[in-house]
């Protein structure tokens, strides 16, 4: 696990919204129409690789990222196992993929994956129940293994180092870090499974704009810094709900900005929710802004009934903690 760090990037360069670009002596150049490449997004391709370590593409959400990589490797009747208590629309997506004869198989991933599996799907930390994946077993099986490192960033966890064989982010969330952005990235060191999914973005149309393309560049650029003073308040706020009554559990893995925890049932947390004052009730991570919301009523059983996910902003810490403390009295 990575450890705060890091140069600061450089100034995005201006935008190019250029769509097509003219042939050199009748043969295509390095950009000759936007669905292919185009210099913006190229520019923040090339600084995602360097933070994965690896070939990097940029897509226009976390969803079209996960979308081409399931295309990409999965044929019919093929198994994916993906992580319990990973991101919900993930599975929902591969469950819309089973009428193409697609297999969906949730899995333990602090456990070795389904012997069956012809594609692992791992995410570092799980979102929203915060367990992380055993990447050794996970490397071990012989199918491929993408890492979903959203939460966890390439701050933390370069799943790539770990043998994983895609590093995927949906960048909307800290890569970007500023709620004005939607973007995914998927990370590659192997050039034919590179190609491969640029050749699917380029057929599908799953293509980022360069406004998109720019405004990642731009959230990059204060990332190190942004995620260190996140993680020190997240630390804080999970040990002083630890120690809160009204508070049954907590669930952090030490590091990143997002914390869950789980009050004594449904409307419990209802009640925290409206109780609020400083802290956004709204979805999403990953910002300046601490969000809280309660994650059952998106993804029912899944989840437990009063499982708060708080994601972590700039505010001042007591500030914070002053606003949860008023509002789990309510609870």
């Amino acid at each position: 696990m990575q450890e705060f760090g890091g140069t600061v990037a450089a100034m995005p360069s201006s935008i190019d919204r250029t769509t097509t670009w003219p042939f050199e002596n009748a043969v295509p150049a390095e950009f000759s129409y936007a669905r292919d490449a185009h210099p913006t997004g190229v520019e923040a391709e090339e600084a995602l690789g360097a933070l994965d370590g690896g070939r990097a593409l940029l897509f226009p959400s976390g969803m079209g990222a996960v979308t081409n990589v399931l295309l990409t490797l999965l044929r019919p009747g093929a198994a994916v196992a993906v992580a319990e208590g990973s991101y919900y629309g993930t599975s929902l997506l591969c469950r819309r993929l089973e009428q193409w004869g697609v297999r969906l198989l949730e899995f333990d991933q602090t456990g070795p994956p389904p012997p069956d599996a012809d594609l692992i799907w791992l995410e570092a930390p799980s979102n929203p129940l915060l367990t992380m994946p055993d990447f050794e077993a996970a490397v071990a099986h012989p199918a491929p293994v993408v890492c979903d490192a959203t939460v966890a960033s390439p701050v933390f966890v370069r799943p790539l180092e770990l043998g994983c064989d895609v590093a995927l982010h949906s960048a909307t969330k800290v890569l970007s870090g500023h709620d004005d952005t939607l973007a995914g990235s998927v990370c590659v060191r192997d050039d034919g499974l590179f190609t491969r999914l640029r050749e699917m973005r380029g057929l599908t149309g799953i293509v980022a704009s360069a406004d998109t393309a720019w405004l990642l560049l731009r959230g990059l650029k204060t990332l190190h810094v942004r995620i260190e003073r996140q993680t020190g308040t997240a630390r804080t706020l999970a040990e002083r709900l630890g120690a809160h009554p009204s508070v049954a559990k907590v669930r952090y893995p030490g590091f990143s900005y997002l914390l869950s925890f789980e009050l004594h049932g449904e409307e419990a947390a209802l009640s925290v929710e409206r109780s609020l004052r400083t802290i956004m009730n709204a979805t999403s991570l990953g910002g300046t802004v601490s969000k809280l919301e309660g994650r059952h009523r998106r993804e029912g059983d899944r989840c437990p009934p009063g499982l708060l996910r708080l994601s972590v902003g700039l505010e001042d810490v007591d500030v914070l903690w002053a606003d949860l403390e008023q509002a789990l009295a309510h609870a």
